[in-house]
């Protein structure tokens, strides 16, 4: 049998590693060592697992393969007031789909920005992501393998240096794939793992998924959450998002952030594209003062990033400032998110996993 046609056993979820020791009459604690193995200590051959006996790691390799991703390619660019560049990497998955993730270095934090599927399948226009389809989801331990990808940038230029926070905010709607995005920060925040951050330090970004919105609000994880929003009038939004604002109406939306701030007791991050001329007049920061004050949250104004062949423009000046205004005499926590890596198409909205890294 050869290594392609073995299932790779980082794909595997807890549950089923579990089940597979089992048909092995294995005991289920191995599940946890080999676990370990594959995400703590990063092993690439079952022979290195050596607290295992012989004869399962024989057993193992007969059956699994361990296809960890690939790094094919990086792009780097500094930042103004920052030691240290914001990356994009281009990662090859077992299956030679691809994949974009992002690190991001700021003043006081080092952001790994992940990718919970291959392409996504909302179709936002302003979007590259959206504009290359939707290929497959992501399994935790390819989303997982992200970050530990991007932790070696960290620590190969300085040891001292460490990733401070993880955002669901690359390629593809993490809640249309939300068991593997669980698992994964399940296994990114397991306490003596090589790896390991707390929850609150992750961000998990949605087009507003309201049931699984819902879900999140119930399961007890302490990560935080981002709705991308861009309009607060349903017909404007259904323009920019069509899909998830058809599926999943503002009314409603509302209603779940609503739900979830009283049940979490935590705020929602409203991030808010403004787009010169669709969504950017006085009463666009009305509408959306109107639909934050029914639950608590705060709000990121953020840039468009430009894409090739796409007519959307940017908002700057007196227009962005008469905005952001309006919003904080509305008593809203509003702050403008500066855009990071947009000269490496690496910014929100840019990621679009070409075989070479989106050259201009």
């Amino acid at each position: 049998m050869t290594q392609l046609l073995k299932k790779n056993i980082i794909d595997l979820t807890f549950k089923e590693l579990k089940q597979a020791l089992a048909a092995l009459s294995e005991p289920p604690f191995r599940a946890a060592q080999i676990h370990q193995w594959l995400f703590s200590h990063h092993s690439t051959s079952f022979q290195e697992m050596t607290i295992l006996s012989l004869e399962l790691r024989k057993k193992l390799a007969e059956i699994f393969s361990i296809q960890p991703l690939q790094l094919i390619d990086r792009q780097e660019c500094f930042e103004e007031a920052c030691d240290n560049p914001t990356e994009k990497i281009l990662l090859k998955l077992p299956d030679n789909e691809m994949v974009e993730s992002v690190l991001i270095a700021s003043a006081s934090r080092m952001t790994a920005c992940v990718s919970s599927q291959v392409g996504c399948p909302l179709q936002c226009p302003f979007c590259a992501t959206g504009n290359m389809g939707f290929r497959r989801n992501l399994s935790a331990g390819e989303i997982a393998g992200q970050v530990y990808a991007l932790d070696n940038l960290v620590t190969q230029k300085d040891s001292s240096n460490q990733i401070t926070n993880i955002v669901f905010m690359g390629m593809g709607e993490p809640l249309l794939n939300t068991d593997n995005v669980i698992e994964a920060i399940d296994t990114l925040s397991t306490k003596n793992y090589s790896f390991c951050l707390s929850q609150k330090k992750i961000t998990i970004s949605t087009a507003g998924i309201i049931p699984e919105i819902k879900r999140l609000a119930r399961s007890g994880m302490k990560t935080k959450l981002a709705v991308s929003l861009h309009a607060a009038n349903q017909q404007k939004r259904e323009s920019l998002m069509p899909i998830a604002a058809r599926q999943y109406p503002l009314r409603e939306l509302g209603k779940s952030l609503a739900e979830y701030t009283e049940l979490t007791g935590m705020p929602v991050t409203i991030v808010y594209m403004l787009l010169r001329g669709i969504n950017d007049s006085l009463d666009d920061a009305r509408m959306l003062a109107r639909f934050a004050r029914t639950f608590l949250c705060k709000i990121n104004l953020i840039d468009y990033n430009s894409i090739i062949n796409i007519k959307f423009k940017p908002v700057y000046g007196a227009t962005r400032e008469m905005f952001q205004q309006h919003l904080l005499t509305s008593g809203l926590h509003v702050t403008v998110r500066k855009s990071y890596g947009t000269t490496i198409n690496a910014a929100c909205g840019q990621l679009a996993a070409n075989s070479t890294l989106n050259p201009q």
